[in-house]
């Protein structure tokens, strides 16, 4: 027999307290849950839409509901294969290729990292913790928070106005914590060296998506003393000839890529052509998480931290300790 659509559905999780970037506020999140069956197994996966590229959860629960005609009955890495042909990148196929390998590994009786080609089980690592945007003093109580808490790794949202102060405030809650900072495309305006060379001076290691999608060029010459890693500008691996010569790596979310297959094949395209990694992920829980945290074993940067800014996870959920993301029984 093979395998039937068990349910597709869209659930809604409340953030811890606000989270915000330069695009708005959101104090929840909607994702998409698919459970794919075959005799008594189920596997599931979750998908939390790109809302910068227009989706959100019922049109991605729509987009399940369409597909699985056209695989049901399959077999589970059959219709892995088939999912990539069918849906475009995005949280739709990103819930359903997960939920596809959840099951291909139950049924074969190995973990989800053998299966994936792993060399060995996943170990905990160092996640970074998103600091929203928010005014410079403000964004200084959530780095002394966090640093208190042990997260040594703090990722920063900013706007493009007003930036170095929220770094050097955040700089001085938090002296002891390595900083990446997430521009959200705003600096297309910018004077980028000078920017990058600022930042630098405050201690940060690393500067998320500068320019808007599409601008990319705007790099070009420009050899700053920190990393640009791309994030809006990659979601897959049709990305990085484009983009490859003018950042130094790229984010990796499952969602973007549109599952763990895709992301598998976007790392390795990083890795021919010399891009650091870093594994991400939107707000989500730990379902989700569990996926992205393979990939994290190959990135230089990690900032799974999704469930961590939830007011709950789902059970059983991975654990974050002094800034460690340890996954479920560790």
């Amino acid at each position: 027999m093979g395998i039937q659509l068990k349910s597709a559905r869209v659930e809604r999780w409340d953030v811890a307290g606000d989270f915000v970037i330069s695009r708005g506020a959101r104090n929840h999140v909607d994702v998409v849950v698919a459970a794919i069956g075959v005799d008594d197994l189920v596997g599931r996966g979750e998908g939390t839409p790109i809302y910068y590229q227009g989706e959100d959860a019922l049109m991605c629960r729509d987009q399940i509901l369409r597909a699985m005609p056209h695989i049901a009955g399959m077999e589970s890495a059959e219709a892995r294969a088939a999912v990539q042909e069918i849906l475009g990148p995005g949280a739709a196929r990103n819930a359903l290729d997960c939920a596809l390998w959840d099951l291909e590994a139950q049924e074969r009786g190995v973990p989800l990292w053998q299966l994936a080609g792993a060399e060995a089980a996943p170990s905990p690592r160092t996640t970074a913790l998103t600091i929203s945007l928010a005014a410079p003093e403000r964004m200084a109580e959530q780095a002394a928070r966090a640093e208190a808490l042990g997260y040594r790794l703090l990722k920063l949202k900013l706007t493009g106005e007003g930036d170095r102060e929220r770094v050097a405030a955040v700089r001085g809650g938090a002296p002891e914590a390595r900083l990446l900072v997430d521009a959200n495309e705003s600096w297309g305006q910018l004077d980028l060296m000078e920017e990058a060379e600022a930042l630098l001076a405050l201690g940060v290691e690393m500067i998320e998506q500068p320019v808007p999608s599409g601008t990319d060029a705007l790099l070009d010459g420009i050899y700053a003393p920190l990393p640009f890693v791309a994030d809006e500008s990659c979601h897959t691996v049709a990305d990085v000839a484009r983009i490859g010569a003018f950042y130094d790596g790229v984010n990796i979310k499952l969602d973007k890529a549109g599952g763990l297959t895709e992301a598998l094949r976007l790392a390795d395209a990083a890795d021919e052509a010399g891009l650091a990694i870093m594994a991400g992920c939107m707000l989500s829980t730990s379902l989700a998480i569990a996926p992205a945290f393979i990939l994290a074993q190959r990135a230089r940067w990690v900032d799974l931290d999704g469930p961590a800014l939830l007011a709950r996870d789902r059970e059983p959920g991975f654990r974050y300790e002094r800034g460690t993301i340890l996954p479920p029984g560790v």
